[in-house]
């Protein structure tokens, strides 16, 4: 659970509708609000993609790229940021600052509603048909690209 300082916690970690764990409110949360840094162990590119090159077929890990040199595990030292789902309409959003991640609030959330953000993976090879298939996205709202790629430009 996140406590704010003053007042009770703000989210607990729960099974969530989208897949696995999620992130739900337990009170209202305004627009804006920084909620949780996203923590976890730094590492560099080569050594994320060194630890994790066993899981090719599973792509499912915490990593988070924070710049061209870091990225962060989430997997190991990481707080119940890591549970945060994505969504393709998201009321959350990342925002890097001095290297480090935070997850603030779009809008308004209520009680009860799960915390989401778009991951908006990016591949250096093409987005084909095979690569969203690989990165499936499970949130189900009426906008959803089904997959967790963000789209090229």
């Amino acid at each position: 659970m996140s406590r704010k300082k003053s007042g009770g916690p703000r989210f607990a970690v729960r099974g969530s509708a989208i897949h696995g764990r999620g992130v739900f409110a337990l009170r209202m949360i305004r627009k804006g609000e920084r909620l949780i840094e996203y923590t976890g162990e730094r590492l560099s590119h080569a050594a994320a993609d060194k630890r994790y090159e066993h899981m090719a077929d599973d792509p499912h890990t915490f990593l988070f790229t924070v710049d061209d040199e870091t990225v962060i595990d989430a997997a190991r030292g990481g707080n119940s940021s890591r549970w945060i789902n994505h969504s393709c309409a998201p009321n959350c959003e990342s925002e890097v600052e001095e290297g480090r991640v935070y997850i603030e609030a779009l809008r308004d959330i209520r009680p009860g509603e799960e915390l989401a953000y778009d991951y908006q993976l990016y591949l250096e090879e093409p987005h084909t048909a095979k690569a969203k298939r690989e990165n499936p996205c499970y949130c189900s709202s009426r906008h959803c690209r089904r997959t967790l790629l963000r789209k090229k430009r």
